[in-house]
């Protein structure tokens, strides 16, 4: 099958005061024993300045092992940051900017500057993402929590509820449908975010879903063990939701209301989660997901018959390749493509944990984990990578690939616009009003 493309990863951040534990070898090394041949991650400004973010991360990005994207996060709005997203699409090859509705305070952005921002990408031919989450009710049911006397893992949970994140995903929508350009959602975590979505396209919006895995299969349990390292590696944002939640997305997965399957990676070993033994507001959001995103989407949705062999290739990597405006350079076997070629054995089983992975983090939220279909070669660009359990990747092997702007979701947006103006019957010609 075509390698995996992962179109939400985290590597080498810097958030919450620390940064997390993969970086850009690690984590290609942890990609690739999973099946992963390319993943698109988001470049975060330095102070708000994009091409200092982008800087940054070309540097990170040298000690790469296969090949990479960039989404680009807007942090700030002035006309600086409007030029500066232009030179991102034309020369550097960005096609998608990604908005923050939570994180009040550093990295969240107010409705009028994500209008600003979803206007500007329209006129660029690039992707508006948005994680959705109303950061003002948020940081509203932290301090409820704090007030309660609730400050283990706990609280992150039951700060941000769905209603939060179903809430923050519809304005977003309308936000889009009211400058009329595609949207794409993140880490769709809840019913109520995911129910957003599924109104919003049958009305015909252009709307894209992604959940993660660790949304697809997990439910919060965890976060109410005893054990603090235990509980607090499953904190991430949107917060993994109760049982039920999980079986929801799986089938709206199934029946293409969500599109792609992506792991938001952002890892925290549990030195760095203990940051915020004494208050869940300072334990570092983020889970893995790289390495063990091929299997379990296999084995939880293929295994299982909820979507077919021809929907894994898919929603792991045609989807991600075609949305993203590099099909079939990727996502694809045939002639004048990229080499990026898993096997797979249906019948080869898997145990996953900290112990045999190859991320840097000491814990794994999929810990014990055991399923059917095992990745058992991994080819990137031609060059066979991952066999018989072994890895042979190299440093500096990776390479950067540009997403063209004016992808297939902006077809005919241009028609509607026209069909738009010419439905509005205005101005009204009028006499002048006598005095």
């Amino acid at each position: 099958m075509p390698g995996g493309i992962d179109p939400h990863t985290h590597l080498e951040m810097e958030f919450m005061g620390t940064v997390t534990i993969d970086d850009f070898f690690s984590g290609h090394a942890a990609a690739l024993a999973g099946g992963t041949t390319m993943h698109i991650d988001f470049v975060i400004p330095v102070n708000g300045n994009l091409t200092a973010g982008l800087e940054s991360y070309k540097h990170k990005a040298e000690k790469s092992a296969m090949d990479y994207g960039f989404h680009m996060a807007i942090t700030k709005w002035n006309d600086e940051v409007s030029k500066e997203m232009e030179v991102m699409v034309k020369e550097h090859g960005i096609n998608s900017f990604k908005f923050f509705m939570a994180y009040k305070g550093s990295l969240m952005v107010t409705d009028d500057l994500l209008l600003q921002g979803l206007q500007k990408c329209k006129s660029l031919g690039a992707l508006a993402m948005v994680h959705a989450e109303n950061g003002d009710a948020v940081a509203e049911g932290q301090q409820r929590m704090i007030d309660l006397g609730i400050t283990g893992p706990e609280g992150h949970a039951l700060s941000r509820p769905p209603v939060l994140e179903g809430e923050a995903t519809s304005r977003a929508i309308r936000l889009a449908k009211f400058i009329n350009t595609p949207l794409y959602v993140v880490h769709v975590m809840s019913i109520d975010a995911m129910e957003e979505i599924a109104k919003a396209k049958r009305e015909g919006q252009r709307v894209i879903g992604e959940p993660v895995v660790s949304g697809l299969v997990l439910d919060d349990s965890w976060l109410w063990d005893p054990d603090f390292a235990t509980a607090s590696k499953y904190v991430m944002s949107p917060p993994i939701r109760e049982a039920g939640h999980n079986k929801a997305l799986q089938a709206a997965l199934s029946s293409g209301i969500l599109q792609l399957v992506g792991t938001d990676h952002c890892t925290f070993n549990s030195t760095q989660k203990a940051f915020g033994s004494d208050d869940f507001r300072k334990i570092p959001n983020g889970v893995n997901g790289i390495e063990e995103r091929m299997h379990i989407i296999w084995d939880s949705m293929v295994e299982t018959g909820k979507i077919t062999v021809t929907d894994y290739v898919r929603v792991t990597s045609t989807e991600c390749a075609k949305i993203f405006n590099i099909y079939p350079q990727k996502g694809a076997i045939m002639e004048g493509s990229d080499a990026d070629i898993i096997i797979l054995n249906p019948k080869g089983s898997f145990v996953m944990g900290a112990h045999t992975h190859h991320s840097r983090s000491n814990t794994n939220v999929y810990e014990g984990r055991k399923g059917k279909g095992m990745v058992e070669v991994t080819i990137s660009r031609g060059r066979v990578v991952w066999e018989d359990g072994t890895l042979n990747v190299a440093a500096g092997s990776g390479r950067y690939i540009r997403t063209p702007p004016f992808g297939y979701l902006f077809d005919g947006i241009e028609k509607s616009d026209a069909a738009y103006r010419a439905s509005l019957r205005a101005p009204v010609q009028r006499s002048k009003a006598a005095a």
